[in-house]
C-alpha cells in the first residue's frame, strides 16, 4: 500500500488514447474534433468502468450493475451509451481506420482496448521532493518556462535561502491543505455511513413477523398484469427473461417473457392430459429444465433449449409428491430435493445428465426431514435447502455436504426463496393472511422485510440484481356449503378483507375465524344467524397456520398465536366475551394445541430449539405441564371424541395416521397414506360421526370433497373458486361444510432490483473512481 506521501495526487483529467477526458465537464478533447464532445452522465459512468478495467471484459451485468444501481435498464440504454462513447472517442485517431477504441465481446460486454492514463497534480523530483527542470534541449511547456542555468548560478546566497524557504512554506501549506481536506472528507463520508436513519415499519420488521402488513412505496412493477395466474417464475442468468407456468385455463403451460413486459411467448406446449412446471435455467441461460406431470400419476423431468425445439428426458419422477430440483453449477447436471415415489430417495442427490447416474449427497440430516428446493451459491462453494418446508426454515452448507446450519427461524410456511449473492438470501413465508418476502444476511444472520406484500416464490437472476416473484393478492370469503345441494352455498359476513379457518364449535351455533377485515389480522367471533353479534377479540394476534379448537362444551377456544414480542405461544380463549389468557405450555415454539379427552389434557405440536418438531400430550392438573408422551415429525392433530382417537399428519410423508388417547406406539394406524397430501396438510377435518373428509382439487373441480374411507363418492363442493389451504370444518350434524373460497384471485410475475447494501456516495476525486476503494484483481 502506498502511503500518502508517496501517492500521486489524483484530479479529474484522463487520457484515453489520444483523447483527454474532463470528468467535471464531461467532455472529451480529441486531437481531431473541432470542439469537445460532451458525454451524458450515464455515459462517463461506462467510460469510467471501462477505464479501470482497461483491456479486460467488462461484462453487461457489471456495467448495469455500477452505472445503473437499484434501477431495470434495458439492453438499449447501455447501447446508446457505447454508441456515444465510440463517437466521442473516435477522432482521436490512436487506432487504424476500421478499429475502435471499445470492442464489443458478443453475448457478454466490452473491453476499452486503449492505454488509460490518470492526469497527476504538480509532478516532484523523488530525490529532492522539488519540481523537476525541463532538459535544456527538451520540449518546454508554456505554462511553465525553464530558468536559464547561468541565472541560477549568480542568484546571491540570501536569495537561495529565501527561495528555498518559501519553496518549503508552500510545500508544507499544500501538504496541511490536502492532509486537511483528507480529513474532513474521511469524516463526512464516516458521519454519513453512520448517520441516524429514521425507523420505518419496514425496519423494524424481524423474523417474527411483526412487520407491519403491506408497503408505503411499491418497489416493484409487474409485468403480467392481467386476468390468470403466473406461477413458479424463473429469471435467465442475465436477468433479460422469465421462465413460468402459466396456469390460468386449468391447465400449466410453460411461457417464456421478456422482463421488460413484453408479449410472453410458449416454450412448449404439453401434450393432453398433462401439465408443465418447475422452470429452470442452466447457468449458461441456455437450457431449460421442467417438470410434466400426467393426469394417471406419471411425471418426467426434462429438458429443453431456451427458444424451444425438442426436449430430452432427464429422468422419471413418477409418484413424487412436493418435486425440486436445480442445475448444478457447472451445467452438467442437476440436484434434487427428497423424493417421493418408485424413483425416489431421501435427502439430497445429484444426477448426471450425460450418463443418468445418481449421487446421493452425505450431509446431516434427520430421518424424517423432508429437505426441498436445493440450490447452490453462485459462486458454487455452498448449497441451501428448505427442510420441511410447511413447518421449517432455509439451512445451509457446503456443496459437497457435511454439516448444515439453520439460518431462518422460527417454524414457518415457507413459500421459496432464493440466493442474493453469496452471503445472503430471499425467501417468501407466510404472515398472518399473506405471503411476504424476506432478506437474511448469512454472515450476520440481520433480517429485512423487503417491503413486498402478497409475494411468493422469489427468483433471483444469476448475477444477484434482479428478482422476480408471483404477486398473489386473493380475496376469501366465508361460506357454508350444504352437502346435498353445493349449489345453494351461502356467504357468511361480507367484507372485502380476507377471511380462513371457519370453525364451527360443537353446538352448531357459534362460528370463531381469522380475518383482515377491520385492517388488522384478528380472530373473530359470531352466533350463526346473529349478524350483530360479529366482534373480533382484541389484543390477541393469532397465527394463520394452525386452526382453531373449541372445546367439547363450546365455551373456549385454543388459539396459537403471538405476543408484542413476537413470540410464539398457545391462547385460551373465551370469544364470546372477548377474553383470552396465554397458557403456559414448556415448549419453546408452541406450533399448534387441541384439547384432549378431559379438561386437563391437552395434545400440544411444538419445536424444542432446533430439534424436531413434536406432538406431545400433556397433563396440566395442578398447573404442572407434566409430557405424558410424545410423537416426532407431526404437522397437524385433530382428537376425535367420538372415537376417542387422535389423528395427525407427519411432515415427512404424506397419508394419516390414528393413535390412542395416550400416544402409545403400539396403538399407531395408518388410515392412508396419500392424502392429505404434504403440502395440503391442513385441509382435512373430522366430522361428529367420526369421519375424515379432505378437499382437494381435480380437474374440472377446484374443491373436491371425498371421505377418507370412500365410503361415499367424492362430491364436488365448487367448480371454479379456490379454497384456502389453512383449515375447514363439518357441522356437527354433518350436513354441511363451513369454508374460505376466493371471491377474487389471481397471480401476477412482479419484478425488482434486489435490494443491495446501502452504498454511500464518494467524495471529491473518488466519486469518478470506484476502483480505490476495492482491492486490485
Amino acid at each position: 500500500m502506498e502511503t500518502i506521501d508517496s501517492a500521486p495526487l489524483l484530479t479529474d483529467r484522463l487520457h484515453i488514447g489520444d483523447c483527454l477526458i474532463v470528468l467535471p465537464s464531461r467532455e472529451v478533447q480529441a486531437p481531431g474534433a473541432r470542439r469537445p464532445a460532451r458525454l451524458t452522465p450515464k455515459a462517463i459512468g461506462v467510460l469510467l468502468v471501462l477505464a479501470r478495467g482497461a483491456g479486460n471484459v467488462i461484462t453487461r451485468d457489471e456495467l448495469f450493475a455500477q452505472v445503473w444501481p437499484d434501477t431495470l435498464p434495458t439492453n438499449d440504454v447501455l447501447t446508446q451509451a457505447v454508441t456515444q462513447l465510440r463517437k466521442a472517442l473516435s477522432a482521436g485517431g490512436t487506432f487504424p481506420e476500421g478499429q475502435e477504441y471499445i470492442e464489443t465481446i458478443a453475448k457478454t460486454g466490452y473491453r476499452l482496448l486503449a492505454p488509460v492514463t490518470w492526469e497527476t497534480g504538480e509532478e516532484q523530483s523523488p530525490e529532492t521532493g522539488e519540481p523537476p527542470v525541463p532538459e535544456a534541449d527538451g520540449p518546454v511547456s508554456s505554462a511553465v518556462a525553464p530558468m536559464p542555468a547561468a541565472q541560477v548560478v549568480a542568484d546571491l546566497p540570501g536569495q537561495q535561502k529565501n527561495r528555498g524557504f518559501w519553496r518549503q512554506a508552500r510545500r508544507r501549506l499544500l501538504l496541511a491543505v490536502g492532509l486537511l481536506l483528507l480529513c474532513s472528507s474521511v469524516t463526512m463520508a464516516w458521519l454519513l455511513w453512520h448517520r441516524p436513519v429514521k425507523e420505518t415499519a419496514l425496519d423494524a420488521a424481524t423474523a417474527d413477523g411483526t412487520g407491519v402488513i403491506g408497503s408505503p412505496e411499491r418497489p416493484y412493477r409487474l409485468i403480467t398484469a392481467r386476468q390468470g395466474f403466473g406461477t413458479f417464475p424463473a429469471l435467465s442468468p442475465d436477468g433479460a427473461l422469465v421462465a413460468f407456468a402459466d396456469e390460468s385455463d386449468g391447465g400449466s403451460t410453460l411461457k417464456v417473457q421478456s422482463t421488460g413486459s413484453a408479449t410472453s411467448a410458449t416454450l412448449v406446449e404439453a401434450p393432453p392430459e398433462a401439465i408443465d412446471r418447475f422452470p429452470a435455467w442452466s447457468p449458461d441461460g441456455r437450457e431449460i429444465a421442467f417438470a410434466r406431470f400426467r393426469r394417471d400419476g406419471g411425471c418426467e423431468v426434462l429438458v429443453i433449449g431456451a427458444t424451444g425445439g425438442n426436449a430430452r428426458r432427464a429422468t422419471v419422477c413418477d409418484g413424487a409428491e412436493m418435486l425440486s430440483f436445480n442445475w448444478t453449477p457447472d451445467g452438467r447436471g442437476l440436484v434434487f430435493g427428497s423424493m417421493t415415489g418408485s424413483h425416489g430417495a431421501p435427502g439430497i442427490r445429484r444426477l448426471d445428465l450425460a450418463t443418468g447416474r445418481w449421487t446421493a449427497l452425505d450431509y446431516e440430516r434427520g430421518e424424517g426431514d423432508f429437505d426441498y428446493a436445493p440450490r447452490y451459491s453462485p459462486d458454487g462453494r455452498q448449497l441451501g435447502f428448505t427442510r420441511n418446508p410447511q413447518l421449517g426454515a432455509v439451512w445451509v452448507m457446503a456443496a459437497s455436504g457435511g454439516a448444515a446450519r439453520r439460518v431462518t427461524g422460527g417454524s414457518v410456511e415457507m413459500r421459496g426463496w432464493g440466493w442474493l449473492g453469496d452471503d445472503a438470501i430471499v425467501f417468501g413465508r407466510r404472515v398472518d393472511s399473506e405471503s411476504r418476502l424476506y432478506q437474511v444476511d448469512l454472515g450476520s444472520g440481520l433480517l429485512k422485510d423487503l417491503g413486498v406484500d402478497d409475494a411468493q416464490s422469489p427468483s433471483v437472476a444469476g448475477m444477484g440484481k434482479l428478482l422476480a416473484f408471483v404477486h398473489r393478492a386473493p380475496q376469501f370469503g366465508l361460506f357454508r356449503i350444504p352437502l346435498d345441494h353445493p349449489e345453494r352455498k351461502e356467504r357468511l359476513f361480507a367484507s372485502s378483507g380476507r377471511d380462513a379457518q371457519p370453525m364451527i364449535a360443537p353446538d352448531g351455533q357459534q362460528l370463531v375465524f381469522n380475518s383482515s377485515r377491520s385492517g388488522a389480522f384478528a380472530l373473530w367471533w359470531a352466533r350463526l344467524g346473529q349478524p350483530d353479534s360479529l366482534h373480533p377479540v382484541e389484543g390477541l394476534r393469532p397465527e394463520a397456520r394452525q386452526s382453531p379448537d373449541w372445546s367439547a362444551d363450546s365455551q373456549q377456544v385454543l388459539v396459537s398465536g403471538r405476543d408484542d414480542a413476537g413470540q410464539p405461544g398457545i391462547y385460551e380463549v373465551t370469544p364470546e366475551q372477548g377474553q383470552w389468557k396465554r397458557l403456559p405450555i414448556p415448549v419453546s415454539e408452541p406450533l399448534q394445541a387441541i384439547y384432549g379427552p378431559a379438561s386437563n389434557l391437552f395434545f400440544v405440536i411444538g419445536r424444542e430449539g432446533q430439534g424436531p418438531v413434536t406432538l406431545s400430550l400433556f397433563d396440566r392438573a395442578g398447573g404442572n405441564w407434566r409430557r405424558l408422551a410424545q410423537v416426532p415429525g407431526a404437522s397437524q392433530v385433530r382428537y376425535d371424541h367420538r372415537t376417542q382417537r387422535v389423528l395427525f399428519t407427519r411432515l415427512a410423508e404424506g397419508g394419516l395416521w390414528s393413535a390412542d388417547a395416550n400416544l402409545s406406539p403400539s396403538s399407531f394406524r395408518e388410515l392412508s397414506g396419500e392424502v392429505p397430501s404434504r403440502w395440503r396438510f391442513r385441509t382435512w377435518a373430522v366430522g361428529n360421526d367420526g369421519m375424515v373428509t379432505y378437499l382437494h382439487q381435480e380437474a374440472g373441480c377446484s374443491v373436491q370433497m371425498r371421505r377418507l374411507d370412500l365410503s361415499q363418492a367424492p362430491r364436488c363442493l365448487e367448480a371454479k373458486a379456490a379454497s384456502a389451504t389453512n383449515g375447514f370444518s363439518v357441522s356437527p350434524d354433518g350436513d354441511a361444510v363451513y369454508v374460505a373460497l376466493a371471491v377474487a384471485d389471481g397471480t401476477d410475475i412482479g419484478i425488482m432490483p434486489v435490494p443491495q447494501t446501502v452504498s454511500r456516495p464518494l467524495l471529491g476525486v473518488l466519486k469518478w473512481l470506484p476502483a480505490l476503494g476495492k482491492p486490485d484483481s
